[in-house]
């Protein structure tokens, strides 16, 4: 390219900066980069933004991967991406996004410190149930569309603030994202490590080469399990973090120690795994007799006659081809008893969560998993979220008047285009014979691809009735760390 006409372009094309405030209004840091809290210049709009700055010069693969996506995807509880921004003097890469004033690493982490600080602040049923649509309904569109997320985690699922889309689920981080119905190579060596360890499906654990949308089933159990008990279920330590082998056997240990050992007759596969030869080596089956995920679940008043106990456990199915997929989850009876799940997780009442606060570049307690600290007033935090849960105590102490008549109705699933069924109905075991087939040269019998306008992998069409009667919900400072990753 002639060096002049490149500068002519380099000066005609919008730089971010000047199209956007956002030097110091960092809401975030980790090693993707920044996320800024922008708005635009020229008044054109007054809406919020999210600028994410890519560590490090030029596009790196993660980056490309995420972009490729992200314009290709629409659906409501996929983050939208809005335009990228490439600044030729630094080789920057900024994205933009529509701005989510809430997380669930930040409302789980309200709930637990409430829970520590012996405040009564539960988060309502209802708010649970629409959380867990709403994230099942954006995976199910993923997978339906032949993409993995691969790093599903409570800090990776937004929540719109007020506005236009409030109370909307918004996946977002696909960073991690691939395709999977034709890998060119087994995906594990593509990518050996993938998902946060806690969230890790026993499979990837155990060194899998093919893998399946049924790890994100098994990262969405996680977090289901962290909205009932504001714990994380397999938590563990972190020492090896940047380890660049799957097995890791403080995760699995802390999976049987909840879930306890497989029987054969659970996981008749589990033998065929790679790192199995080690696995029974260093683990002994008998000393997990006594554990369980309904005595794990019971210990936080989960009881295990409930449709949620019921869900939890087929979605922390150990066995990958007799995990239940988005959409089998998205019909399960526990959608539809009530309170049912609505549009607005916060059910339209009003949003006491704390906005996010700015962070400084020598605030270090994002990367440990603490609170953002405020620019100017440190205090704030602390005062706005005693007032929160103060608020949140007096509303759910209030008595909540329904009649029959007021009673949500079933969540309406418009069924699925018959010519469809093929697609977001197959079974894991399925896939694992897809992947078999690309490893060893065969074709594939089916080829998709990801378009603009594909519909093929549309999701169902659903409604999210409205239940004004229902309470809300607050948010609260943790007071043990939990890391964000």
């Amino acid at each position: 390219m002639d060096a002049d006409f490149k500068a002519q372009l380099d000066q005609e094309r919008t730089k971010v900066e000047d199209a956007f405030d956002f030097l110091g209004c960092k809401v975030g840091r980790g090693t993707y980069g920044h996320v800024y809290k922008a708005k635009k210049k020229d008044g054109s709009d007054t809406r919020d933004y999210a600028l994410k700055q890519i560590e490090g010069a030029g596009l790196s693969t993660s980056a490309c991967r995420e972009i490729s996506l992200l314009r290709e995807l629409k659906h409501i509880n996929v983050i939208t991406l809005q335009r990228v921004f490439l600044s030729h003097a630094d080789r920057r890469v900024y994205l933009l996004f529509d701005f989510a004033e809430h997380d669930l690493w930040h409302i789980i982490k309200f709930h637990r410190s409430a829970k520590q600080n012996k405040k009564t602040v539960a988060c309502a049923r209802g708010m649970v149930k629409s959380l867990l649509y709403q994230i099942l309904a954006g995976i199910h569109y993923l997978h339906s569309n032949w993409i993995l997320h691969r790093d599903l985690k409570p800090a990776n699922i937004l929540v719109m603030g007020d506005g236009v889309e409030r109370g909307r689920v918004k996946i977002a981080d696909m960073g991690f994202a691939r395709l999977f119905n034709s890998p060119l190579k087994p995906m594990a060596d593509l990518d050996p490590v993938v998902v946060t360890f806690w969230y890790r499906a026993p499979e990837l654990l155990l060194g899998a080469r093919h893998y399946t949308k049924a790890i994100d089933i098994w990262a969405i159990g996680c977090i289901f399990a962290e909205l009932l008990t504001y714990e994380p279920i397999f938590h563990c330590k972190q020492e090896d973090i940047k380890t660049s082998t799957p097995y890791h056997h403080d995760q699995l240990d802390r999976i049987f120690s909840v879930m306890s050992f497989p029987a054969d007759k659970e996981w008749e596969d589990m033998k065929r795994m790679p790192e199995y030869i080690r696995l029974s080596k260093e683990f002994k089956k008998s000393n997990y007799a006594n554990c369980s995920l309904n005595k794990y679940m019971e210990k936080h008043n989960i009881r295990s006659d409930s449709r949620a106990f019921q869900l939890l456990t087929r979605l922390l199915t150990v066995d990958p081809t007799k995990r239940l997929t988005a959409l089998d989850a998205m019909n399960d009876l526990y959608f539809k008893e009530d309170p049912r799940p609505t549009d607005d997780v916060f059910d339209s009442v009003s949003i006491p969560y704390p906005k996010r606060e700015f962070i400084t570049d020598d605030d270090n307690s994002d990367a440990a998993g603490g609170a953002h600290v405020s620019k100017t007033e440190p205090a704030v935090v602390v005062k706005t979220e005693a007032s929160s849960v103060l608020l949140t105590q007096q509303q759910q102490q209030q008595p909540s008047h329904v009649t029959h008549s007021q009673q949500q109705p079933n969540v309406h699933i418009k069924q699925q285009p018959q010519q469809h069924n093929n697609v977001v109905q197959q079974t894991h075991a399925q896939q694992i014979k897809l992947m078999q087939q690309h490893s060893s040269g065969q074709p594939p019998e089916k080829k998709f691809r990801v378009s603009g306008n594909y519909t093929a992998g549309d999701p169902p069409n659903y409604e999210y009735p409205r239940n004004p009667n229902q309470p809300q919900q607050q948010q609260q400072q943790q007071q043990q760390i939990y890391p964000r990753f």
